[in-house]
């Protein structure tokens, strides 16, 4: 997003600031690649979460609201968690496992004894939230403004939905005709309707937790790692991050097709990535100044590369050498074990899909050759996991195969396994000697499997120990 120095908007407007510097990239801007098939958006927390509500109930989550956790217990065999409706009904709810999501104070975190490492706590601040005709200070596609004049240092900024927020550098309380009046100085004219939604208090800091799990509880969104509002979205985009890769593991582990350790792989892989976040935060321009020193000579790594190009390192990763880069721009990478799978263009039926069209629901090998497919197809059929090959020129069909080989890193007869959230797992440059061999020896190492022979995971029982109480997870 992009962020100007102001006296205030309707005034003097001293300069554009920028979220990660030129210099990142050796004083070249980075190239104009297309880097996914969708383009990036910002939008208010309100607006996500219904949104996001709803598709899960669609999917058929079991969501239950004024609910609260009173507090768990977890054994052998899974978790234990008692809750409380708004109206003070208690029951218990059993589950194999337990994401704690309940943000930056949480309580599961603490009860967990888990602690937390980083550049701490920064200031307490104030907001007011409210809604005003400014649209037309939008036009020039800066949607952040840094208040400076006499008596009044702020940050002002859009839900681009008619609501702004005014942030108070201070820990202030503010009576309305206060807040009004620090609303008309930011804006620089007191001709407009003002509507004050409401306000907010709320502390400015950046933690990563020590670990992301402890036995069968995980750690996910502000729980795990806590920072400030940013340009690059750090926080939400984080949150959003962990529950992809843990997701998938879960219900790998879950169907009874991997076994327990694959859920190691999340702290692995989320907690490195969480703390790169971290120190990228305080070695830009924005928090440079309160980094009291934790990011000094810290190189600031591209934009693309911290959304789209960071790499994982875990067991379940064949081939994610420590001489690779935490991080690096998509066109950087050539289809690396523990990078994301590349997009580009390819037509299917006809019709003009990217790459990652083809992944999410399922283990992806994509090859062109047909003794590729032929290895996919038995080691579905032998391991119990579901990988599907895709073949390139009769699956799928691309305009430029040199192109297409070189972002996934494999020659005419090499081979990319793509995991379920859309990260490399493994690849075989060339063709192996028996395809069906490495491909099984791959896919049963960096998916955990379960032996042949056990028996397929045994949720514990799951109820509801409460009369009347909604149905349980």
């Amino acid at each position: 997003m992009r962020r100007a120095k102001v006296d205030s908007l309707a005034g003097k407007w001293l300069e554009e600031s920028a979220w990660t510097p030129e210099a990142a990239a050796e004083g070249k801007p980075a190239p104009a690649i297309e880097y996914s098939p969708c383009s990036g958006a910002g939008i208010a927390q309100d607006r996500m979460e219904p949104i996001l509500r709803n598709k899960a109930i669609e999917l058929g989550a079991d969501v239950r609201l004024n609910t609260e956790l009173v507090r768990f217990e977890q054994d052998a065999g899974g978790v234990t968690a008692w809750l409380r409706t708004r109206d003070g009904a208690e029951y218990t709810v059993r589950a194999g496992y337990m994401i704690a999501a309940d943000g930056g104070r949480s309580q599961v975190r603490e009860t967990l004894g888990i602690g937390l490492q980083g550049r701490g706590h920064m200031k307490t601040v104030r907001s007011v939230l409210f809604r005003a005709p400014l649209e037309e200070y939008l036009a020039r596609g800066i949607v952040q403004f840094e208040i400076e004049q006499p008596g009044l240092k702020a940050f002002l900024t859009t839900y681009n939905d008619g609501r702004w927020v005014l942030m108070f550098l201070d820990d202030v309380e503010r009576e309305e005709r206060d807040l009004r009046a620090a609303i008309v100085q930011a804006i620089g004219r007191a001709d407009l309707e003002i509507e004050i939604i409401t306000t907010g208090r709320w502390e400015l800091g950046a933690l990563v937790a020590d670990r992301f799990s402890s036995g069968r509880v995980f750690l996910a969104g502000d729980a795990a790692h806590c920072f400030p509002p940013t340009r690059g979205g750090y926080g939400a985009n984080t949150g959003i991050h962990d529950a992809h890769n843990l997701a998938w593991k879960l219900a790998a582990v879950l169907a009874g097709t991997s076994t327990p350790q694959l859920l190691d792989t999340y702290d692995a892989e989320r907690r490195p990535v969480a703390w790169v976040r971290h120190q990228q935060i305080f070695a830009r321009p924005d928090f440079r100044a309160e980094s009291n020193g934790i990011a000094a000579g810290e190189p600031i790594l591209d934009d693309a590369a911290m959304e789209l190009g960071q790499i994982y390192r875990s067991s379940a990763v064949l081939g994610a050498g420590e001489d690779l880069p935490v991080a690096a721009r998509p066109d950087e990478w050539a289809g690396q074990p523990g990078t994301r799978a590349p997009h580009l263009w390819v037509e299917r039926g006809g019709k003009r899909i990217s790459t990652l069209d083809l992944l999410g629901e399922s283990w992806v090998l994509l090859a062109e050759d047909e003794r590729w497919t032929a290895a996919a197809a038995k080691a579905r059929a032998s391991l119990g996991i579901d990988v599907r090959g895709v073949r390139i020129g009769v699956d799928v069909q691309s305009g430029d195969l040199p192109a297409l080989r070189g972002a996934f890193g494999i020659g005419e007869g090499g081979a990319s396994l793509i995991r379920p959230d859309g990260h490399v797992a493994w690849r075989s440059v060339d063709l192996a000697g028996d395809p069906a061999a490495a491909l099984a020896e791959a896919l049963g190492t960096a998916a955990t499997m379960a032996p042949p022979h056990r028996h397929r995971h045994e949720q514990p029982p799951k109820h509801d120990q409460h009369p009347g109480a909604p149905p349980s997870w």
